[in-house]
């Protein structure tokens, strides 16, 4: 959700900021900007555009990037490389910074697009988040003279540094002044024209990284941005300041004191968040989630020669607050929830302990009941989730334990957890997300069934079986994307549908909720999810020759009671498929295409039925002429409410 990027250095800064706003756009931006220090006189450049990236770039250098209806994506693509290096010509300046911006307040257009200024231009401000007490801090600067440009609740940010700033006569001081006034959440860049030399950053809420290079240091909303150029980042923490000059960087608390600390080192470099040969990000990364899958699950299991014989999580200490926990609570949202739903069930499954599960951005406004034996766990792909982080922080004050589930180390959900347990999946650029979720099962997963062992719900027997078994879900994996020309074609005959319904029982009902919301993310395709014996209490007075039905199918006992929910929408005219482990043909008869994805124990096949739902909701996407990896008003992190 909206992208920062700032840079001080040598090197000409617009180049710098439009490469890092491109490896931000995967956030999802509806325009863009950039605001420069010149180098030949005593003011800030600034240009912004509404609409994407090559609009702002055109903008600047006056050039068109796609000139004819005969250039290639490539071309253009290469076209825009040139005129992107252009810009360093055209506006010049060694201290800059860049926004991609989500519109909130105020309708997407050049006006309300990043940077802000000031009235007099001197202080130019961009800023991710959202300040919910902005129209009675612009009523009264109003009230004072100002008068304001744009729709945004942003310019009022610039307006009150400036206010500051001639009271005080220190940007600085200008500055801290006016985050103290500020309610809601923010990523600031500030730059002021009598102070060229730096760059302010500041944040609370929103996400925010300082990159520390040789003689250049940069800030950004997220590491990819910066990759190209450094690993050595500090995470900014919660209502942090950072002034950046080219030879180094300081950190100062909301009080304005210094803070000294070591920067972290990125283990991921570049090649990680390129396309590496693949048409998109998505299809990359659901290709990765074998890796990936293993990259999580290796370190957490202790092996006896080939034979996995325990797990073992280094970063949780199960004694026993474990062993004696009345119940487990799982807030997430979107996805992640998701995979919390297919969680609770095995960890009922498994470990006989109940489970809550809740959207996140509902648990903070019911008064939810916690107890101190509860264990509480959130899960965030970016760990920076704004609703997922107000439940975590309600939890902590509640006294409950909170252990965190994330991809991203450093986030702000990862520093304030108790304990935190990461998914290892490398980069995640696509906006939907596909090998984070399969990820965060695994290590719930692998929790579930360690818990099991330490509370004595399962035998030994069964405890050895369920590692053999989740060791294996890696290779299964990659003999599904191997053997993906049936979901391709299937795809390319069902991709106009008016309505798509997944249904399942069980682990299968809540897989269901995941596969039918890729389908809505990238194709636009109307999809709903529901466990399969509802079909009847309602939604089947939907189901008309105009609709697909995918039945999830990996509970064999329930494999007859499945078959006949798909029967009922079959004679109603509905096209149906099932992912099913089955290989006895139970759904044969019943359906016009049946995915079978490799044996495994059933209780685990969450990890695997949903890979060919995210390689069907892909194969949709592009048939649709959509980019699946940037779907419409969608964000990666969501960091406001």
């Amino acid at each position: 959700m909206c992208g920062i990027v700032g840079y001080v250095g040598s090197k000409q800064v617009t180049p710098v900021l439009i490469n890092g706003l491109k490896k931000l756009e995967y956030r999802g931006y509806d325009s863009a900007g950039v605001a420069v220090m010149s180098d030949s006189s005593d003011e800030i450049l600034v240009k912004k555009s509404k609409g994407a990236l090559k609009f702002l770039v055109e903008k600047i250098t006056d050039e068109v990037v796609k000139t004819s209806k005969d250039m290639s994506d490539a071309q253009a693509e290469k076209r825009l490389g040139e005129l992107i290096e252009k810009t360093g010509t055209i506006i010049k300046g060694n201290v800059g910074i860049g926004h991609t911006r989500w519109a909130t307040h105020g309708e997407p257009s050049d006006l309300n697009s990043h940077p802000h200024t000031n009235v007099s231009g001197t202080i130019a401000v961009v800023h991710n988040g959202i300040i919910e007490n902005y129209a009675k801090l612009k009523a009264w600067l109003q009230d004072q003279g100002v008068v304001f440009k744009s729709q945004t609740d942003t310019e009022v940010i610039a307006h009150l540094i400036n206010y500051f700033y001639e009271k005080t006569g220190e940007i600085f001081k200008a500055v801290l002044e006016t985050l103290h006034r500020l309610e809601g959440s923010y990523a600031l860049g500030v730059l002021c024209t009598k102070y060229p030399d730096r760059l302010i950053a500041a944040r609370k809420e929103s996400p925010l990284i300082v990159g520390l290079g040789r003689g250049e240091n940069f800030i950004a909303s997220d590491v990819p941005a910066v990759l190209e150029y450094t690993r050595d980042v500090y995470y900014l923490n919660q209502n942090e300041l950072a002034v950046l000059y080219n030879d180094h960087v300081d950190l100062f608390d909301s009080d304005g004191n210094k803070v000294v600390r070591e920067p972290s080192h990125v283990e991921w470099d570049m090649a990680s968040a390129e396309k590496g040969g693949y048409a998109h990000f998505m299809l990359k990364e659901i290709h990765e989630q074998p890796k990936a899958l293993t990259d999580t699950l290796r370190p957490r299991l202790i092996f006896d020669g080939d034979k996995a014989k325990d797990i073992q999580f280094d970063e949780i200490d199960f004694g026993e607050d474990w062993k004696q926990a009345g119940r487990i609570v799982i807030t997430a949202c979107g996805t992640a929830y998701h995979a919390g739903v297919v969680a609770k069930y095995a960890f009922e499954k498994f470990a006989r302990i109940p489970v809550a599960v809740d959207v996140a951005s509902e648990f903070r406004y019911r008064n939810p009941i916690l107890n101190k034996n509860d264990i509480f766990i959130v899960i965030s792909q970016s760990g920076e989730t704004a609703d997922t982080l107000a439940a975590l922080r309600l939890a902590k004050a509640a006294g409950a334990k909170v252990i965190a589930i994330t991809n991203c180390v450093g986030s702000t959900v990862s520093r304030e957890a108790d304990e935190v347990i990461y998914t290892w999946a490398g980069p995640e650029i696509a906006v939907a997300s596909t090998k984070a979720y399969t990820t965060q099962l695994m290590c719930l997963y692998l929790l579930a069934i360690k818990l099991g062992k330490e509370r004595g719900s399962l035998s030994a027997q069964q405890y050895s079986r369920l590692l053999s078994e989740i060791a294996a879900i890696p290779e299964k994996a990659q003999q599904i994307l191997d053997n993906q020309s049936e979901i391709q074609k299937f795809a390319s005959q069902q991709f106009n549908k008016s309505k798509i319904f997944y249904i399942g029982r069980l682990f299968d009902s809540a897989s269901s909720l995941e596969s039918a919301l890729k389908l809505k993310e990238v194709s636009y395709m109307h999809c709903e999810a529901f466990a399969a014996g509802e079909l009847k209490h309602g939604p089947i007075a939907l189901v008309d020759p105009d609709t697909l039905v995918v039945a999830i199918a990996t509970e064999p006992e329930l494999y007859e009671k499945l078959a006949s929910n798909i029967v009922e929408v079959k004679s109603r005219g509905a096209t149906t498929m099932a992912i099913t482990l089955d290989k006895k043909g139970a759904f044969d008869n019943c359906c016009d295409s049946v995915i079978t994805i490799p044996d495994s124990e059933p209780a685990l096949a969450s990890m695997l039925s949903i890979i060919p739902a995210q390689l069907f909701a892909y194969y949709c996407s592009i048939l649709r002429g959509n980019d699946p990896d940037k779907p419409r008003n969608l964000a990666k992190s969501v960091t406001v409410e």
